[in-house]
């Protein structure tokens, strides 16, 4: 007798504890609306949050090219700026002479001081 009582005892524990929760009136599925579901939510944040870093290394990433493309033509110009340079170094050079400054006034028609200047007219066409 005892037998049977216990395993008639453990029968209604297991069933009691699985018993199905009450509902109070309304929709059958009222009870399942009202409810959150945690994983889907958990799901939906995850995803948020992964959309979110994912923008952000492709926006790092884009910034990154650009600035890298940046600095080569950044790097052209100088090297076009440095040749620049050097060429207007060395003009500047050949016009601080004595020479060329007295080549290009004569160019321009100018004499020195004490200076005869001749025309000379009448010469035969090549």
């Amino acid at each position: 007798m005892y037998a049977s009582s216990a395993s008639s005892a453990s029968g209604r524990r297991t069933s009691s504890s699985r018993a199905a929760p009450k509902r109070t009136g309304g929709a059958p599925g009222a009870l399942a609306a009202g409810r959150v579901r945690w994983d889907r939510l958990g799901r939906a944040v995850m995803l948020c949050v992964l959309t979110a870093l994912v923008y952000l290394y492709v926006s790092a990433g884009v910034h990154m090219l650009s600035t890298w493309r940046q600095s080569h033509h950044d790097k052209a110009v100088v090297a076009a700026l440095a040749v620049e340079h050097t060429k207007l170094l060395q003009q500047r050079a050949q016009l601080g002479k004595q020479s060329t400054l007295e080549a290009e006034a004569r160019q321009l028609g100018m004499q020195k001081r004490g200076e005869q200047q001749y025309v000379v007219t009448g010469l035969p066409d090549n």
